[in-house]
């Protein structure tokens, strides 16, 4: 009997084990991710950049809210916003009462597909099925029809009059005690309404830095502001993978780029140029997969320098 049946009754209550940590304390587990990236001018004082993502604010959700709150508590230069604060169709109220304090400060965001449309049901294993095909969202996926519309513009309105910059394909500035923050975004690559050729050109001259803002960090926006030399990109949506294997990593990123750059800093090459790419694993997840595994739920403090 023991032989028979002990090993697939130890694995089941390892999984449930496994399960209940994912669902019932990761999940909710928020941590703050510290990183410097050199890009600032010589001379420069130091700028410290705040970047919350993938909220996927759902009804209820208090931990949450409390702790973003809280994030202002840091008192950043300014805060960028890249994307998916939505995951309930009634989430507008709570998402901006938790970023309300954030928006005391100067800021910029982009959308993600989780602002325009509702999150559907679907399968966890179709992400490693979809890329072991390459498909990634609507990027080689039939579009989605029946979807649910979210309430994004009510998000729009309230960001911008709180004097966020709305970057989703345009440009925009933050001016801060002298010092002016150049900012280009796109829309949403996952959904294909990245428009780049609205916002090419490079850095803008008469700004101290220039910084690149994307929801998805899919490899045709990477390579464009690559190649039009932006120092620094800001990108969200993959949530790290959300169930990684420890040790290992992650299995999937729900877009083309590596594994190896789901989360946190790395590089990007592209034309000859060379530039830092800060990949947030969010603090949220789809309200129909609510857990996370081996990858906390995160915002990142990123501290900008001098250039060595």
């Amino acid at each position: 009997m023991r032989a028979r049946y002990g090993v697939p009754l130890t694995l089941t209550a390892v999984g449930a084990a496994g399960l209940a940590y994912a669902a019932g304390f990761e999940v909710r587990s928020f941590r703050l991710r510290r990183v410097t990236v050199p890009v600032l001018p010589r001379g420069m004082r130091p700028l410290r950049v705040l970047q919350v993502s993938d909220i996927h604010m759902v009804s209820g959700q208090r931990k949450k809210q409390r702790w973003l709150q809280s994030l202002a508590g840091l008192r950043p230069d300014f805060v960028i916003n890249t994307g998916d604060n939505l995951s309930d169709t009634e989430g507008v109220p709570e998402t901006l009462d938790a970023l309300g304090p954030l928006m005391e400060f100067p800021g910029a965001y982009v959308f993600g597909s989780n602002d325009y449309y509702g999150p559907k049901l679907r399968n966890p294993a179709r992400y490693l099925i979809e890329r072991a095909q390459g498909r990634h969202g609507l990027n080689g996926n039939a579009p989605a029809v029946g979807v649910v519309h979210n309430p994004w513009e009510e998000l729009r309105d309230a960001f911008d009059a709180a004097g966020w910059v709305g970057l989703s394909n345009s440009r925009g500035r933050l001016k801060l005690d002298g010092i002016e923050i150049a900012l280009t975004g796109l829309d949403d690559p996952h959904i294909k309404r990245d428009r780049y050729a609205e916002v090419a050109g490079g850095p803008e001259s008469g700004a101290d830095l220039s910084l690149a803002v994307v929801h998805a960090p899919y490899l045709r926006s990477l390579d464009a502001f690559t190649a039009d030399g932006y120092p620094l990109i800001l990108a969200g949506h993959t949530h790290g993978g959300q169930l990684c294997i420890p040790f290992y990593g992650a299995l999937v990123t729900n877009c083309d780029i590596d594994t190896d750059r789901v989360k946190g800093l790395s590089t990007h090459t592209a034309a000859g140029h060379t530039s830092y790419l800060h990949v947030s694993a969010g603090c949220g997840t789809n309200r129909y997969t609510p857990v996370r595994f081996a990858c906390p739920p995160e915002a990142t403090l990123l501290t900008l320098t001098a250039r060595d």
